[in-house]
């Protein structure tokens, strides 16, 4: 696997783990007791911190990515064993 290679797989890993990573820990206004700005959704977050989200995703796309990298290097799961166990077998 070249670098470019890797480097773009790892990408892929960091924007699906931002997107699992965005939701938690997020509050609403009402749920911290802000007021409200008019107009704002009852659903808008009071407490975002974007770069507490990159950090999180950052070490679980390294988490996920090495253990892509492990089984690619490894051969511990296949398209072949994947086939075999859908058939039972």
């Amino acid at each position: 696997m070249n670098l470019y290679a890797i480097f773009a797989i790892y990408m892929l890993f960091w924007v699906i783990s931002a997107f699992i990573m965005l939701p938690l820990g997020i509050r609403t206004p009402d749920e911290t007791g802000e007021v409200k700005v008019p107009g704002q959704a009852d659903s808008a977050p009071s407490n975002f911190r974007p770069g507490l989200v990159a950090l999180r995703a950052t070490i679980l796309s390294a988490v996920l990515f090495g253990l892509y990298y492990a089984n690619y290097v490894y051969g511990w799961l296949s398209a072949d064993t994947l086939i075999a166990m859908s058939k039972g077998g």
